[in-house]
């Protein structure tokens, strides 16, 4: 019997020491091949487009399937670009982003759910304007190695929809001037580290 017990306390001891914890891989963001959107409709018949074109974002996880992954992202605000300098300046100002006040925008997940065929349904808090709301977004990805680097590869498509009015932006504006509902589109590269 005490034969018995000390076996299987030494087999313990190499099971527990046996064991190697997976560590957490960090995926970065290829930034030349990436891009942060919205759109948001207009006087109820176009769609303003507009992106941040400064960015960064990474991803940390410990399964290859992205299931238990973490998204954080920040863009700068003042680098909101719509192709038009005076609407850029006016959504700068205090009127929409207040990015004088609010420079940053930021955005981590809560969860990472795989659905099926490369679809994930992520959910998480973002921060805009000095509010944090949660928000649920749909992504779908693609993975592969890059043929010159050797790098393990994976692009997101990201979607989602916020409403405006939720993060105090010109909540003065009507409705018939800039919709309420603005959706988000991202499209983004990360290589493993």
């Amino acid at each position: 019997m005490k034969n018995s017990i000390i076996c299987v306390a030494i087999a313990a001891t190499i099971g527990l020491f046996a064991f190697k914890p997976v560590n957490p891989a960090t995926w970065s963001l290829d930034k030349a091949h990436a891009k942060l959107g919205f759109t948001i409709t207009h006087l109820l018949v176009s769609e303003v487009e507009g992106s941040f074109k400064s960015f960064e974002s990474k991803i940390t996880t410990s399964k290859e399937d992205f299931s238990d992954a973490v998204v954080e992202l920040t863009a700068d605000v003042n680098s909101v670009t719509t192709d038009n300098d005076k609407r850029d300046d006016h959504i700068k100002g205090p009127d929409f982003f207040d990015a004088a006040k609010y420079p940053t925008l930021s955005f981590k997940s809560k969860t990472f759910k795989k659905m099926a065929d490369g679809n994930y349904k992520v959910t998480g808090d973002l921060t805009l304007h000095g509010v944090t709301k949660p928000v649920e977004l749909t992504a779908f990805a693609r993975s592969g190695t890059n043929p010159m680097s050797k790098k393990a590869i994976t692009g997101f498509k990201v979607t989602g929809t916020i409403k405006r009015s939720d993060f105090n932006l010109s909540v003065s504006t009507p409705g018939s001037i800039l919709s309420d509902e603005v959706n988000l589109i991202a499209n983004a590269e990360f290589s493993k580290d």
